[in-house]
């Protein structure tokens, strides 16, 4: 046996169990490494008016927590409003369960001549076995959804609290980092951080800018149609329309359109014109001029960005794509160069000949230069 043949097998199943240590502490920390994941995205997004307020002499902790305190309170308001159309409707079919259950029963009785009794259906239905058996199911499920609910709370207060650090220690946090690395390294992760705070923070707050004006519009022309849940349903279409890519309009649309048909169905199809005008002024006209400073993605990147972050993360990496996405956008846009275009490439479409015509014209400008005398005559 070769004398290295020991220490090499040593070294393998060293490495062997090095990498299974990792790879299982890597599945037991992924939950706490996407909570910071999504802290440190939402700090970037709150850096820049918590360093404006630190700049107005505010200490960073105290700007920290007004600034998400007003995230907090907007997030609020939107479920608020939200939850009261959906508990408003669920009460309204509860209480009308009786009467849609006795419409029901009648048309059954007159269509196929039976003599079904309500009474008696509900009474059988309520000592059938099978209610029984989900009534005592449910009441055993009571204490998993009760730990389901504290989970989230709990991984709620954990990007809380994480984003809160990332905020307001945000300048020794970037010290700390720069410390360990030489000037030259120093500067480039300086960098790199003001491209992320900007383009991060740049295009969430105007996508809040957008939807506030689309919620704004929309609530007006709801509560011109005299749609019920005018308010709620102006919020609903401003924040799906805007911060879910491609598609949320069409999500955003539909549940307004839902109500106003129960209302009166001429409503149902003003409220989809008018969606389809609103996307069209949104896009030619104020999405450009409110994201000519910021990074503006386009929407099949987005969409596909979306897509890509579900895959690898599932509803967390749908939450940070699009900022990812405009941060490596931002750094793509900083670190790679560009070039113009050389002039024969803007002939697309004209053919051969056209692509043969610019090249014979630079042909003849360059010959034009060569002399004085040739570009005379050319002339």
């Amino acid at each position: 046996m070769p004398r290295w043949l020991p220490c090499a097998l040593v070294l393998a199943l060293a490495l062997l169990a090095a990498f299974r240590i990792l790879t299982w502490a890597f599945h037991q920390t992924l939950g706490l490494l996407l909570n910071v994941l999504i802290a440190f995205f939402l700090a970037l997004a709150m850096e820049p008016p918590v360093d404006r307020l630190a700049r107005l002499g505010m200490r960073r902790g105290p700007a920290t927590a007004l600034v998400g305190l007003a995230l907090l309170i907007a997030g609020a308001g939107f479920f608020a409003a939200l939850g009261s159309v959906v508990a408003d409707q669920v009460t309204r079919i509860v209480q009308n369960l009786p009467a849609y259950i006795g419409d029901v029963v009648g048309w059954v009785n007159a269509t196929f001549h039976t003599d079904v009794d309500v009474g008696r259906l509900s009474t059988d239905l309520l000592r059938s076995d099978w209610v029984r058996g989900h009534l005592s199911t449910g009441a055993q499920s009571v204490w998993g959804i009760s730990a389901t609910v504290f989970g989230g709370l709990f991984q709620l207060l954990t990007i809380a609290l994480f984003t809160f650090y990332f905020a307001a220690d945000g300048p020794r946090l970037r010290a700390a980092l720069c410390s360990v690395l030489p000037p030259a390294r120093q500067v480039e992760v300086l960098r790199a951080w003001e491209i992320a705070v900007t383009k991060t923070g740049g295009y969430i707050y105007s996508r809040a800018l957008m939807a506030l004006v689309s919620a704004v519009a929309h609530y007006v022309f709801f509560q011109v149609l005299d749609v019920p849940y005018a308010p709620a349903l102006g919020i609903w279409v401003g924040v799906v329309s805007q911060f879910v890519p491609t598609v949320g309009t069409y999500l955003a649309g539909a549940l307004p359109m839902l109500i106003a048909f129960t209302a009166n169905p001429w409503s149902a199809l003003w409220v989809l014109g008018f969606v389809v005008l609103y996307q069209q002024f949104e896009n030619y006209l104020l999405q450009p001029r409110i994201t000519a400073r910021t990074v503006d993605i386009h929407p099949a990147v987005a969409f596909g960005s979306v897509i890509a972050g579900t895959a690898l993360m599932g509803v967390i990496g749908a939450l940070v794509a699009v900022p990812a996405t405009a941060t490596l956008q931002g750094f793509l846009g900083a670190y790679v160069k560009h070039y113009e275009l050389a002039e024969t490439t803007g002939t697309a479409g004209g053919g051969a000949g056209a692509g043969r015509a610019a090249g014979s014209g630079g042909r003849r400008r360059f010959r034009g230069r060569r002399g004085g005398s040739g570009t005379s005559r050319n002339g």
